[in-house]
């Protein structure tokens, strides 16, 4: 199973090419994508989204989150602001919804590699 950050999924709706958008589209193909909570909150949030996007991503099968998530998430976030790196709120609640059900995380943010290096987190970082 694989999940994908807000910029792979806005990447492969734009149709552009990569390791990331390739990886997404066999694995949607196959029924191994996950939807993360806060990547589908941050996609619904474009007011240019049509309907039909909108209800295609609403059936990806979505991530629960499991007791302790956000107590989790919170220290995630904590050890990468101490070590003095850029830790969005929104992208730690998404590296550890992926570190919760052990899933490999598309991305082509670089920021996420803080939370690599902190928690372990599975990633292919498109650049």
């Amino acid at each position: 199973m694989i999940a994908a950050d807000t910029s792979t999924w806005i990447a492969f709706l734009q149709g552009e090419e990569g390791r990331d958008t390739q990886l997404l589209q066999q694995a949607l193909a196959d029924r191994q994508v996950l939807m993360v909570p806060a990547v589908l909150a941050e996609l619904l949030s474009d007011p240019g989204l049509s309907s039909g996007v909108a209800e295609t991503l609403a059936e990806v099968p979505l991530m629960d989150s499991t007791p302790g998530y956000w107590q989790r998430a919170g220290f995630l976030r904590a050890k990468a602001l101490a070590k003095k790196r850029r830790a969005r709120l929104a992208d730690a609640l998404i590296a550890q919804s992926c570190i919760d059900h052990k899933v490999f995380l598309l991305t082509r943010d670089r920021d996420f590699r803080v939370f690599s290096a902190a928690a372990g987190i599975d990633l292919l970082v498109e650049a």
